[in-house]
Parts: structure tokens; C-alpha cells; sequence
């Protein structure tokens, strides 16, 4: 989640089952140190107090905030005057054991991931060029890591899938997981990887997009985040942030900087402390991760908008890019570190009204959304800094057994993918020309 706090009026989970005539999930079957979502009676002002603090808030409505954590976290929420009423499981239960490379019922490893795109590469030599864009923190540190990975995927011709600016094709790139605990985005990026390289060229619709552009795929842009939630098991790690231990006292899951707010476009707003869930870091694209995405963004993108906030992307740039995060069913527009809307709202809107017509997320600034402005953001330096397309989307709802950072494996392919495979399809078509939808 970007970590933002909604301020829209939403259907809580126990209106929700009040109204179908059933019960809200007992505190009681949660361990008590596994982590659970608290409702906290809190305003605006005081859920950017909590968060401050250092509580993992995941998200607010205008009554309320809903911390992360143990029974632990309650009682320090008490001792602030806060009354925290039990929300939700963070947990939704294990149906099937997971085996080989994957946790929690089927979700894929770090290493599933590399392997999965090695073989499409292999397996589509016509189609798919895999990349290394980088190396994690911990891979720079000589402490194992990863590289982060790209594949590319179009029906090659000379010059297709170049780290080049002026490539013939345009270009949509769909990244997942730089929030490594939103689990359900890497699984997305994997569907929608398999759906184009095996879907040519009986499928028309894959053919038509491979033929035309090139879409890139980072499924994993965290991965010793992801290597940190996954060594969980069937009780996932809440790993936000990379590995970057240099900082702080932090312990567990608290190290590490905000690879969402380490960004160099209009970096520098959000937190200052090392173990907070949104730490921005020492400096702009400080974090190997950041710098790698960065470095990549620029290689494949023109600079598309001159360098003030209010030039907008001419009606020409091209270039769409989606950036998955979860949860909250939305789909967030530029800008995140201002209230203000971008130059090119009008045509952020429309085509953002083209994703909703799929997915049914709400379309909208952070205020309208998320309701909290943030900086360092990935789709702001894209749009920013290159004049690409670039949206956010929040997948999954707030609560229940297909909510939250965690939810089950099967809801994957019973909501998630259903839901946005027709917007990522939109969202490659649109690539050629995205701001004339």
C-alpha cells in the first residue's frame, strides 16, 4: 500500500457482514503475536501523529485509522490514549501447503520468479528478452541479494527490446511488488507475463499488443524485501521496505528505507526516521534498487514535459506505465507529493475511467483516494521527471479473505487477475498515444 491514508466513507468489514447476516472474525483466532488490523477512533491529523510514531498505518477513513500489529501494539496504542478495536486478520488461513519455490498457499519465491522468467525467455526467444537492471542492497553488500529483473516482450524486429529511448514501438511497463509484502502484485505480474508469451499468436488480442509495442515487466522490484516476507512460510513476513539494515536500531521488519519514497522526483517529504514503514532514506534514489529503476525508466523513456510541475506531457508523449501496490481498490493518479492536480489531469482521467470499467477501482489524486499526500514516489518520477502515463494501483479491498496485504493465494485468479487483465491489456494499447484516450 503507498502507504497514504483514505479519506473516503467505505463500507467497513462489519457493516458489510451485519448487512449479509453474519459475524465479525474473532480477535481470539489470531495467536497473539500474530499481527491482526486494528480500528483506531482517530482523525486525519492523528493517524499522520500514529504514523509518525512509528505504527504501521495502513490505511484511515474519516473516523479512523487501522494499525498493523500484535496485541503488543494495541496495549502501546492504549498507553497513548488510543481505544483499538480488533478490524481484521492480517493472516487469512492456509487451505493447501505450499511446495517448492512458494509460500503461503502458492505464492512465488525471489527465486521463482528469476527462474519464471529464464524460462519464458528460453521457452520465447522470438518474444521475450529477460534483463538485469541492478543489484539489491544486499546483493552490493556482498551478502547474498539478488539482481532486480526485467523481461521484455514483443514480436521482435530489429531494434525491439534495446534499452533505447527511440525505439520504434512504445513502450508499457507493469512492476510489481517494490512494496514487498503486497504479495499479491508479484502474482499478477507473472499471469500477465504468461498470458502474452503463451497467448501468441492464437490469442488475438496477445498478438495484437506483441506486434505493435513492447511491454516490460519488473514482477519483483524488491526482492530482498520479498526473500524476508517469504522466509515466513505460511505466516508471511510484513516486510515493506528493503534490506538496508545501515540505519537505526531497527529490528525485524522495521529496517530498511521506502523504495516508494526514495524516488529522486520531488523526494525529501516524508519520514526522516530510520524505522518507520515509510523512511525515505539518506538522500533521492540513495537505495540500489531505486537507482536501478531509475537508470532503467531513463534508458527505455525521452524525456517527454519540461521541468516544472505544471508543463504537461505534450498530446504526443507516449508511454504508459503501471505500478502495483495493495490494497484498497484504487487507481491513483499523479500528483503524490502535492494536493494539486497534474497538467495533464483531464486525460489522466479518461483513461483511468478505462481501467475502472474493468477492475472497478476508483479512479483519483491521493486526496480523492488515498487521501495523503506523498514523495519519491515511483509513478511521480515517471510521470515527472519523463512525461510517461504513469498510474497506481491499490489491488485488493481493505478486509476479508481477498483484502489486505495478505490474502489468500486463490483469490489471484478468483478476483485479482479477472479484474486487471483487461485494464493492463488497455493499458498497452494506450501506450502509442496516452494522454489522446
Amino acid at each position: 500500500m503507498t502507504g497514504r491514508f483514505s479519506i473516503r466513507l467505505t463500507l467497513g468489514l462489519a457493516g458489510a457482514l451485519i448487512a449479509l447476516g453474519g459475524t465479525l472474525p474473532s480477535v481470539a483466532s489470531a495467536a497473539p503475536d500474530d499481527p491482526v488490523s486494528w480500528k483506531v477512533p482517530a482523525n486525519a491529523a492523528q493517524a499522520a501523529d500514529l504514523a509518525r510514531a512509528g505504527f504501521d498505518v495502513a490505511g484511515a477513513d474519516a473516523g479512523a485509522a487501522y494499525v498493523v500489529g500484535n496485541r503488543s501494539v494495541a496495549g502501546k496504542l492504549r498507553e497513548r490514549g488510543y481505544a483499538p478495536e480488533f478490524f481484521d486478520t492480517v493472516y487469512k488461513g492456509v487451505s493447501t501447503r505450499a511446495a517448492g519455490e512458494t509460500f503461503y498457499g502458492g505464492y512465488r519465491t525471489v527465486a521463482a520468479q528469476e527462474a519464471h522468467l529464464a524460462s519464458v525467455a528460453a521457452a520465447h526467444p522470438d518474444l521475450a528478452t529477460e534483463y538485469s537492471l541492478g543489484q539489491s542492497w544486499l546483493k552490493t553488500q556482498g551478502k547474498g541479494g539478488h539482481d532486480v529483473k526485467a523481461i521484455c516482450l514483443t514480436k521482435k524486429r530489429a531494434g525491439d527490446c534495446t534499452l533505447s529511448p527511440t525505439s520504434a514501438k512504445p513502450k508499457f511497463v507493469l512492476m510489481a511488488q517494490i512494496h514487498a509484502r503486497e504479495i499479491s502484485t508479484g502474482e499478477l505480474a507473472w499471469r500477465w507475463i504468461d498470458y502474452l508469451a503463451d497467448g501468441y499468436p492464437a490469442d488475438a488480442t496477445a498478438k495484437s499488443i506483441l506486434d505493435t509495442t513492447e511491454v516490460w515487466v519488473v514482477p519483483i522490484a524488491n526482492p530482498d524485501g520479498v526473500d524476508i516476507v517469504a522466509s515466513g512460510g505460511d505466516s508471511p513476513k510484513l516486510q515493506r521496505k528493503n534490506a538496508n539494515g545501515s540505519r537505526g536500531g531497527c529490528t525485524g521488519t522495521d529496517l530498511g528505507i521506502d523504495l516508494n519514497r526514495n524516488s529522486s522526483f520531488r523526494w525529501g517529504g516524508d519520514s526522516n526516521s530510520p524505522c518507520s514503514e515509510t523512511y525515505q532514506g539518506t538522500g533521492a534514489a540513495s537505495e540500489p534498487e531505486t537507482a536501478a529503476l531509475e537508470k532503467f525508466f531513463r534508458a527505455i523513456y525521452p524525456v517527454q514535459r519540461g521541468s516544472g510541475d505544471n508543463d504537461p506531457a505534450p498530446a504526443t508523449a507516449r508511454g504508459t506505465m503501471i505500478t502495483l501496490h495493495s490494497y484498497g481498490d484504487d487507481i491513483v493518479i499523479p500528483w503524490g507529493f502535492t494536493d494539486a492536480v497534474s497538467p495533464n489531469d483531464a486525460a489522466y482521467r479518461k483513461l483511468g475511467a478505462k481501467f475502472s470499467a474493468s477492475n472497478g477501482y476508483l479512479v483519483g489524486t491521493n486526496g480523492e483516494t488515498v487521501g495523503y499526500s506523498t514523495s519519491g514516489t515511483t509513478d511521480d518520477f515517471t510521470y515527472g521527471a519523463l512525461g510517461v502515463a504513469s498510474f497506481t494501483f491499490e489491488v485488493g479491498a481493505q478486509s476479508g479473505s481477498c483484502g489486505g496485504f495478505l490474502p489468500k493465494y486463490s483469490c489471484v485468479d478468483s478476483t485479482f487477475w479477472p479484474k486487471n487483465k483487461a485494464a493492463f491489456v488497455t493499458a498497452a494499447k494506450a501506450a502509442a498515444a496516452p494522454y489522446q484516450q
